[in-house]
């Protein structure tokens, strides 16, 4: 919660964070654990950009030890083993085929780099590196005739947008106040703190805070120029990353790491039961943070990718959906878009004892919870009162599921609620965790999660997703909540946004009252 204010009416923070994404979700859970007073503000949705637009892996990068980033891929690595502890219901182990027909590397090469990726972080919970014949395996299923040697390693799939809103709910829990569709204006530094002006839903005010946290990811310069304030020897490198959806390529829960001969490596991983996600690309780009959308070159990269590999012979048309994003990277002048580091850096720049300003540039998902930690220690010296590190064991929203054993949980389920699908319950299951009983209640039928907003949607999961996760709109709840709207019927959109629209005058009407 806000501490003394700054003058009269105007709200004092220890922290004003700025952005929505993963890494500022993150500094702000691990701010308020911490004890500190924390407003994140982000302007559009939460995970709204790059976070909802990544390849939904939890890994340690297996690609960086061709760059010599042994640092980063140890700490991923170690990252990944804690968060698939910490949310084992959104994060889950998931074994990737290495195919070595078409291999632009040798295969010691490649055996090599599996040894140290084994190794490198403390491996306990996933399965070692193994070699299978393609020929004679289930996981060749699908494949073009003359697949043979392949490697298969393990990492970690992720619902990405949802790690992002589980963080800013335990922030929100811890006493932070998370603010979507809000806007930082400008800030400045006066009297040793910074005085910002943000603009939301409510209008504009002023707030005040001792430290300015700029996690804006693609904006993070944007928001410097705002502040007044110059990163000396920093910078941006914006790198569009692409995906497609097609439907499924073949049958199994495994996914495939496929090599190309520009060395470049794209996944082929199982999405939404009925379909295949590929990705991703790299490209430069050049314009302004924002939406972004797949160039016809990249589709035809991707496409041409499955078809040196599977036997279906996809094509652009047979893509049912796509997304893109853009990724804000440190830029470490690497030549190539695909070589440039995914490391962070932060920068706290204290413009000579005044106002502290840290910025974060780089960063992915895999290693945030880490970058949180490292954040809270540049600031620690402002914050003398402030408690220790905290979240490295800590489960996330919902994942305090007993053993870590996802399939008991959804058996406990279905025993409290026999007549409801096993599907809907599972997916539930998956999306909450233990939480999903705050959904689901006493009701045994359908009915009793009221209206039925197709594909498995119901009015009781959608008042959860607006009371509890900052749900405004059918977007932020069809493609970055859930990815329901592959599933949903013609017509779902209106009606949503229809029934979101209501529920937000009605909540706007008690503020007033």
């Amino acid at each position: 919660m806000a501490g003394n204010t700054a003058t009269a009416g105007e709200e004092m923070y220890d922290l004003l964070i700025v952005g929505g994404g993963i890494n500022g979700a993150g500094i702000a859970r691990d701010a308020a654990g911490r004890g500190l007073s924390v407003l994140l503000v982000e302007q559009e949705d939460l995970a709204s950009h790059t976070s909802s637009a990544s390849t939904k892996l939890i890994h340690g990068g297996l690609r960086y030890l061709e760059y010599y980033e042994f640092r980063l891929v140890r700490e991923a690595l170690i990252e990944r083993e804690r968060l698939l502890g910490m949310a084992p219901h959104i994060i889950w182990p998931l074994a990737f085929v290495l195919p070595q027909m078409n291999s632009p590397r040798p295969a010691w090469l490649v055996r090599l780099g599996l040894f140290l990726y084994d190794h490198l972080g403390g491996r306990k919970k996933l399965p070692a590196t193994r070699t299978v014949n393609l020929a004679r395996s289930p996981l060749g299923n699908g494949m073009k005739p003359g697949a043979k040697t392949a490697f298969v390693y393990s990492d970690c799939w992720v619902e990405d947008s949802r790690l992002v809103v589980l963080n800013a709910r335990d922030a929100a829990d811890r006493g932070a106040r998370i603010e979507t569709r809000t806007r930082l204006v400008s800030a400045a530094r006066e009297g040793g703190q910074w005085r910002g002006e943000i603009a939301g839903p409510e209008g504009t005010r002023m707030v005040s805070a001792r430290v300015l946290v700029n996690a804006a990811g693609p904006w993070v310069e944007d928001v410097l120029q705002r502040a007044a304030s110059a990163s000396q020897d920093r910078g941006v490198r914006l790198i569009k990353g692409s995906h497609i959806v097609v439907p499924k390529l073949y049958e199994g829960d495994h996914a495939f790491l496929l090599q190309n001969p520009d060395k470049r490596v794209v996944f082929a991983i199982p999405y939404e039961q009925n379909f295949t996600l590929v990705g991703t690309t790299d490209e430069p780009w050049d314009g302004l943070p924002g939406k972004a959308q797949i160039s016809p070159a990249e589709t035809s990269y991707l496409c041409e990718t499955i078809r040196r590999y599977f036997a279906r012979q996809i094509q652009p048309e047979d893509v049912v959906w796509s997304y893109a994003g853009i990724r804000p990277l440190y830029d470490d002048h690497a030549s190539s878009a695909s070589a440039v580091t995914r490391d962070y850096v932060l920068d706290l720049d204290t413009a000579g004892g005044r106002a502290p300003m840290l910025s974060v540039f780089g960063g992915k998902i895999t290693t945030y919870r880490k970058l949180a930690e490292h954040a809270l220690a540049k600031l620690e010296a402002f914050f003398p009162a402030a408690s220790s590190a905290w979240t490295a064991g800590a489960d996330l929203p919902g994942g305090d599921v007993p053993g870590d054993d996802f399939e008991a949980l959804l058996a406990r389920m279905t025993s409290m609620h026999p007549a409801l699908p096993v599907p809907l319950l599972r997916r539930l299951a998956r999306a909450y965790g233990t939480r999903a009983a705050r959904i689901l209640g006493a009701a045994q039928t359908l009915e009793g999660l009221g209206t039925d907003f197709g594909g498995g949607l119901t009015q009781a999961e959608v008042d959860y997703l607006f009371e509890q996760e900052w749900a405004r709109s059918a977007e932020d709840i069809l493609y970055r909540r859930s990815k329901l709207g592959l599933h949903v019927p013609p017509g779902t959109v209106g009606r949503l946004d229809s029934y979101l629209a209501r529920r937000l005058c009605a909540a706007e009407a008690v503020l007033v009252s």
